[in-house]
């Protein structure tokens, strides 16, 4: 596997990086099993990204007149709702506010409890049940099953400042990353708020962050090719 290793400033950064690094190298394939089968995608077959001012404004990548954007301020304002309540509408599978809100406001509780120095408080999203949830999509004529692509958002008090260490299975850099970074961005600075220490940095990891093949023309006009 190659490892591939991104430095950012802040999120649109990261975003404009990711999306250039991917383009240029990532492994292009047909989608055997999972969302979009049949289509095609680039992706990395490993990525640490490290983004040292992640709440650094906007949150939200900017794109060239005529590109729409793949989200927005407005939107990640309704988004950090979904990470931090438990509120599932009836046609969904899960959200990550079902595991995360209750472990967050734990996490807030024992770092104000215990201290900085400790490795204990990550924050796990899906269970062993996860996985299976395509039994049902194989008895079940047209259904399509769908689990958690996040699944770990730990956290580290360093310096006075709450950083986070954030894991995706599976990963649309063009759907998901300006939408999820952002959220987990502001769900971040709220627990360093209420924690009392300073708001940190982001790591994200994946073995699955991808382009889909209809926003590849998106993506060159996003770098001007």
């Amino acid at each position: 596997m190659k490892v591939t290793t991104i430095e950012a400033r802040d999120l649109p950064e990261a975003w404009f990086l990711c999306v250039k690094n991917v383009m240029e190298h990532g492994r292009e394939y047909v989608i055997q099993k999972g969302s979009f089968e049949t289509r095609k995608r680039k992706e990395f077959d490993f990525v640490t990204i490290h983004i040292a001012n992640p709440g650094r404004r906007p949150l939200a990548p900017d794109v060239p007149e005529g590109v729409t954007p793949p989200t927005t301020q407005e939107y990640l304002d309704e988004y950090v709702l979904y990470l931090m309540t438990d509120n599932p509408s009836p046609n969904e599978d899960y959200t990550y506010g079902q595991d995360l809100a209750p472990q967050m406001s734990e996490v807030i509780r024992l770092y104000k409890k215990w201290g900085a120095d400790t490795n204990r408080l990550c924050m796990s999203v899906g269970s062993k049940n996860s996985l299976f949830q395509y039994r049902k999509e194989e008895e079940v004529a047209g259904y399509q099953a769908s689990s958690q692509c996040l699944r770990l958002v730990d956290t580290r008090i360093s310096e006075g400042a709450l950083h986070f260490i954030v894991y995706f299975r599976s990963w649309d850099l063009w759907g998901g990353f300006p939408s999820n970074l952002g959220g987990l961005q502001l769900m971040k600075e709220y627990m360093a708020s209420e924690i009392g220490v300073k708001d940190g940095e982001i790591v994200a990891v994946s073995k699955g962050l991808h382009l889909y093949d209809y926003t590849w023309d998106l993506a060159k006009q996003v770098l001007r090719l």
